[in-house]
């Protein structure tokens, strides 16, 4: 039986229909049934109903998007660092195995291979660096889980939300037996403020960037499927493979779902309406230890193509972001 943390968010929705899908019993425990936030109810809550494995998919990436986790400081800080200690002790009380639902960008830019050495390049706006996805993507190696993290409080700029994130994995991982899944951009089908896809179809002046992405179902059946294998507990990259431009995604965009709407680029590197507002993330992530473990998923331009192949109106409400 699965406990499942913040099953109202768009992370959390996944798994639970993911977990149902499969025949699992779970149960998907919300803030209002029990303030999980409180150490003593949740150990005595997880020491009561034993869970073979707890899912941490709480959290509060901001609303509408990152930059508000800079003017709510306090509720990020409770919920993407504190939350997961509070967990990660409850766990370690109990011998509960679990996973926590984390992030790749606590990164910014990726590890090129150029003329035989390597080198960390963090500024992926750069014209050459998009040719190098474009046309030779095998030179683009991310970064992998032994990196440490460059885009957190210890390693700045960086944002908020993205140091709370490095902070509590910091403060956990070595914590009990337990999983880190760092996703990339996530996207799916689903009209919703949390997918990369939605976002870029409303915003009008764009970076030409590069990313790794993570579709959202993907990313939740593979981090069931470490645990089902019993993979190694530790940290683990969960992004669909390869790394698209943001250009790549608008072409997408307007060849699958025809749209015509228009889309202006920037045309200097440091010329991003985002990094005029706060520094941002643009990170390609490694995969390679996910592969290792046996976990695949399916390459990152045949998911996104999927997604806009099969894309639809939201079918429920916006949830609150912190469950």
């Amino acid at each position: 039986m699965f406990l499942l943390l913040g099953a109202g968010g768009c992370v959390g929705h996944a798994f639970a229909n993911e977990l149902l899908r499969r025949g699992h019993g779970f149960i998907p425990l919300s803030r209002k049934a029990l303030d999980y936030t409180n150490f003593n109810l949740l150990f005595e809550y997880i020491r009561k109903i034993r869970p073979d494995f707890l899912i941490n998919a709480s959290g509060f990436p901001g609303h509408p998007d990152e930059e508000a986790c800079e003017f709510a400081r306090e509720e990020t800080l409770a919920a993407n660092t504190l939350l997961p200690q509070t967990i990660a002790r409850a766990c370690l009380m109990t011998h509960t195995p679990w996973g926590h639902v984390s992030s790749g960008h606590i990164y910014s830019g990726a590890k090129i291979v150029q003329d035989g050495a390597l080198r960390i390049e963090r500024n992926l706006h750069r014209a050459d660096i998009r040719n190098l996805v474009t046309q030779y993507p095998e030179q683009i190696l991310g970064f992998n889980e032994l990196d440490e993290p460059n885009f957190c409080f210890r390693c700045t700029p960086t944002t908020f939300y993205s140091g709370s994130k490095a902070l509590a994995e910091e403060a956990v991982r070595d914590m009990g037996q337990s999983y880190i899944w760092r996703p990339g951009l996530t996207f799916n089908e689903q009209e919703d403020p949390r997918n990369f896809l939605w976002r870029i179809q409303r915003t009008t002046r764009l970076c030409d960037s590069v990313n790794s992405f993570s579709h959202i179902d993907d990313f939740v059946r593979a981090c069931l499927a470490l645990w089902e294998q019993r993979a190694p507990f530790g940290t683990y990259h969960v992004a669909n493979p390869g790394a698209l431009t943001t250009r790549q995604v608008v072409r997408l965009i307007q060849r699958i779902l025809k749209s015509d709407q228009p889309f202006e680029f920037s045309n200097h590197d440091d010329d991003d309406i985002w990094e005029t507002r706060m520094p941002h993330s643009h990170v390609v992530l490694d995969v390679s230890k996910l592969r290792r473990a046996g976990v695949a998923m399916r390459p990152v331009q045949e998911a996104v193509e999927d997604a806009l192949n099969h894309w639809q109106v939201a079918t429920r409400p916006v949830e609150p972001v912190f469950h």
